[in-house]
């Protein structure tokens, strides 16, 4: 089968491997309609780098985005062609997504409904995932076939046909993870949300916010595209921090007044704001802690590493950073962080996709074949021709109407 294969920083390629196999009674072999180009960048908003296609984790050379394997992707959905002789809720040709976390269903953490903390399938750890670096042998997805572990527990079903077919897409990650950043924050109704980082998550906790009924929304980034997107979410107001201060200009506009939560979708390949500044990995939680009013929430589902081979400084280097939590003691602040549970959301999430509720597939720019991927890669990471979210159509004619991003400009 032909899957897209980790070569080296900044190169993939597409090669043919050995299809899937059954390897446990409990496992089922998916056949891919679409799967997500998605990758820790999704998750750095304000400056949309793919950490492991930029050598910014431990990945090594023949990674299908997945340690000890040969396939890239997290965000995988299609139709069951072969279940184990344990897996007793599917069958072969029923559709279906699947959380980008593995889990057993088994442990303490599952059982609490923390299935991105599962321990029992990543000896070791407290998770695995598809295609992530450290988080289990599990291939990725983006690839014509992929494995599934414990699929009776980890594979949502979904409508025959291929109505929704990119939302479907979507609840594999990024649309349950902005909803968990909202959460995070210790989000009510009525409440106001500034949102760092207009990346996919981001999009998707702003997104959340104006579902769940918050008052004001407020969306930081700085690139045009990106804010121009944020605008098509009702009620929510592009902050373009290029042009100054992002907290003082949230403030102005929220009355003169903090806002309630704030959502840090961006994580630790932060930039500054200054012309030419790097990167700075503390600079969106600073800003979260000032412009939470007190006894507010901070919700934080972007990604920090424990250890980052790139890093700007040797602490950032070690997953550490100077943050100010005098400040956060003396307001009474919340953090709330961690990995989507995506299991948590992702039921609920289709129903409202289904009941025309919900609709995130506006995120969505590109549609790409499979032997686009070494372009798209390039294209992604340095945000080229407005590549931001990229869908595989592994089978032709599987994706349908949507939001095209060229209506956000």
């Amino acid at each position: 089968m032909k899957a897209v294969h980790y070569e080296k920083p900044f190169e993939v390629s597409v090669r043919e491997v050995p299809l899937p196999k059954v390897e446990h009674p409990d496992d089922a072999i998916i056949k891919v309609t679409t799967a997500g180009m998605v990758d820790d960048g999704d998750k750095t908003g304000l400056t949309y780098k793919l950490a492991r296609y930029q050598g910014r984790t431990a990945a090594e050379a023949g990674l299908i985005f997945a340690p000890n394997s040969e396939v890239l992707g997290h965000e995988n959905m299609g139709i069951v062609s072969e279940v184990g002789s344990g897996v007793t809720l599917l069958k072969k040709g029923d559709r279906v997504v699947m959380p980008f976390n593995v889990a057993d269903g088994r442990c303490q953490n599952c059982e609490e409904g923390n299935t991105a903390f599962c321990t029992g399938v990543n000896p070791g750890f407290a998770g695995g995932a598809y295609g992530y670096v450290a988080m289990g042998p599990y291939a990725g997805g983006q690839a014509q076939y992929v494995r599934v572990p414990f699929a009776d527990f980890n594979a949502l079903t979904l409508p025959p046909g291929n109505a929704h077919e990119a939302s479907f897409a979507l609840l594999a990650d990024i649309f349950p993870t902005g909803w968990h950043g909202l959460t995070l924050s210790k989000f009510c109704p009525g409440e106001s949300v500034a949102v760092f980082g207009a990346g996919p998550v981001g999009l998707m906790a702003a997104y959340s916010a104006y579902l769940r009924g918050a008052s004001r929304i407020f969306v930081v980034d700085k690139i045009p595209e990106r804010l121009a997107a944020a605008k098509k979410i009702p009620g929510a107001q592009p902050i373009d921090f290029s042009t100054g201060n992002a907290v003082d200009m949230i403030i102005k506009a929220n009355g003169k007044q903090m806002v309630d939560r704030a959502i840090d979708a961006v994580g630790y390949q932060a930039v500054g704001s200054g012309k030419g500044e790097g990167e700075v990995p503390n600079v969106v939680l600073e800003q979260c802690i000032k412009v939470t009013r007190p006894t507010g929430g901070i919700g934080v589902p972007g990604l920090y590493v424990p250890s980052d081979p790139g890093a700007p400084d040797e602490k950032s280097a070690q997953g550490m950073m100077m943050i100010s939590f005098g400040k956060l003691f003396e307001k009474g602040l919340t953090l709330g962080t961690g990995q989507c549970n995506v299991k948590k959301y992702n039921r609920y999430l289709r129903d409202m996709i289904i009941s025309g509720q919900a609709d995130p597939s506006f995120v969505v720019s590109h549609e790409i074949g499979i032997d686009e991927a070494p372009q798209a890669y390039h294209k992604f990471d340095q945000r080229i021709d407005g590549y931001t979210k990229v869908l595989y159509a592994i089978l032709p004619n599987t994706i349908r109407s949507r939001i095209q991003w060229a209506d956000c400009k």
